[in-house]
């Protein structure tokens, strides 16, 4: 039989600002425990009755990671003391004092204008949940940090270019053709490394590859790693995508013309879509083939892109 892997333990420590917030909370909640985080929260845990200081304690103590959702009034109660918040920041900063590198706390920012941080989190790394257009994208890293699971995993140790007879190669690598955010706009000179330029990074890339079309367009192919490519026929705006899985990918080229977009599927299963920003061919004043598309990841492997 398999080896039962145990999910991790994460508490909870936030500030009941308003009804709204605890709403947001508990939803984000139910979705790490559906994606097999076990979740130790004061709505669930403590009924009338209960000792509220022994639940924090123990909570504290046993959680694997704790997540601090860092609105103004959680800031504002850490950082003087007050009511229950004040205590859990009493318990954490005897447990971070004990041990500064430890990473057991998350931080991550919701309903806070200033974006700061408690006192006693200050200098951590924390998520920024403030904008609800970037929660998937925030909620698919928190999700991969429970699970120990990186987006962007660190690469493996290349050789060292001045060791052995050939010259180094470093100016033209094809490092150089890659773009590792979620989103971004990118300038291609597609006639260099065989029309390949990759976006996104880990389970989130995609090899996409490029040829000359004309003057309005360019060829766009299905290769490698990438298990589909389809046209966003009427779609203008990549902000616009509903569900990009109705779009037919049964070609293994398409050839979008000037402010169309391409959707991509991975082998991982997620979606990419690049807009057609411009394109142009080296002929007579122009120098060098290029295209520049804009584009966007979707990091939690549906095919809805509509914010």
């Amino acid at each position: 039989m398999p080896t039962e892997i145990l999910a991790p333990r994460l508490f909870f420590s936030y500030s009941h600002d308003s009804e709204a917030h605890k709403a947001w909370v508990l939803a984000l909640a139910n979705r790490l425990v559906a994606n097999a985080v076990d979740v130790i929260l004061d709505r669930w845990d403590l009924s009338l009755g209960s000792d509220l200081g022994h639940f924090m304690e123990s909570g504290l103590s046993e959680a694997d990671r704790i997540l601090a959702v860092c609105s103004a009034p959680y800031v504002e109660k850490a950082n003087h003391g007050i009511g229950g918040v004040g205590y859990e920041k009493m318990i954490l900063t005897s447990q971070i004092m004990a041990s500064l590198q430890s990473t057991r706390v998350i931080p991550i920012i919701r309903e806070n204008p200033d974006g700061t941080l408690p006192l006693f989190l200050s200098g951590r790394m924390y998520s920024d949940f403030r904008e609800d257009s970037q929660y998937e994208a925030k909620y698919a890293e928190l999700i991969r940090e429970m699970h120990g699971h990186r987006i962007i995993p660190r690469p493996r140790l290349g050789p060292n270019p001045f060791v052995g007879d050939a010259s180094p190669v470093l100016a033209f690598s094809r490092e150089r053709y890659v773009s590792p955010s979620l989103s971004g706009r990118v300038i291609f000179d597609y006639s260099n490394n065989d029309g390949s330029y990759i976006v996104g990074s880990g389970d989130l890339a995609f090899e996409t590859k490029w040829s000359r079309s004309g003057t309005t367009s360019i060829h766009a192919y299905r290769f490698g790693s990438m298990r589909s490519v389809a046209l966003a026929i009427g779609v203008k705006e990549l902000e616009d995508l509903a569900d990009v899985s109705i779009f037919d990918d049964s070609s293994r080229v398409r050839t979008p013309s000037l402010g169309e977009i391409v959707v991509w599927r991975n082998e991982k299963g997620y979606y990419l879509a690049t807009k057609i920003e411009s394109v142009s061919i080296r002929f007579r004043d122009e120098w060098r083939d290029e295209v520049t598309f804009t584009y966007r990841i979707q990091p939690n492997r549906t095919p809805v892109f509509e914010r």
